[in-house]
């Protein structure tokens, strides 16, 4: 079922997305997972590489130039849908990292054990948080490891308040 019946996305508009293999392979790449045809167009003006194409029409779906992006994630503050994430498949043999965007309380600390979640909010596995990076935006960019084979499958995460503060 498509993100148009359903909200989530099913594969073959996951696919349409995913950065090809070969540039996942060799460095970190955005990944915009917008799927509608809606008014917005923040992602291009945030990108100071040129790698998201600016829009011929503010309805365009975003267009990736996946050799100049650098995997920043400068833009993923940028989009009020929440939909720009950075896979970073080189991080080590067997994990990946993800930067994601993260608009919640608590706000987790880097070294924290938080759970991953799918598209559908369902807890896909327990996951340590490298960096949380504060924006000019409310949105912070949170960077988490995951095994490799859930790198396309993790998109949130939820923190466990601590009793200790």
């Amino acid at each position: 079922m498509s993100v148009a019946h359903s909200g989530i996305p099913d594969q073959e508009e996951i696919k349409r997305v995913t950065p090809p293999a070969d540039i996942l392979a060799k460095k970190p790449s955005v990944m915009v997972e917008c799927f509608q045809h809606i008014p917005c167009d923040p992602c291009a003006a945030s990108c100071t590489f040129g790698a998201i194409l600016p829009f011929a029409d503010i309805n365009d779906l975003p267009q990736i130039n996946y050799d100049k992006c650098i995997g920043c994630g400068l833009c993923i503050a940028s989009c009020p849908g929440l939909a720009i994430f950075v896979l970073d498949m080189t991080y080590s043999k067997d994990k990946a990292l993800i930067k994601l965007p993260y608009e919640m309380l608590p706000l987790p600390r880097p070294g924290q054990l938080v759970t991953a979640l799918n598209r559908e909010g369902r807890e896909v596995a327990q996951t340590e948080v490298i960096k949380v990076q504060k924006t000019k935006q409310k949105t912070y960019i949170i960077s988490i490891i995951v095994p490799k084979e859930l790198a396309l499958v993790v998109r949130n995460i939820k923190v466990k308040e601590s009793l200790n503060g």
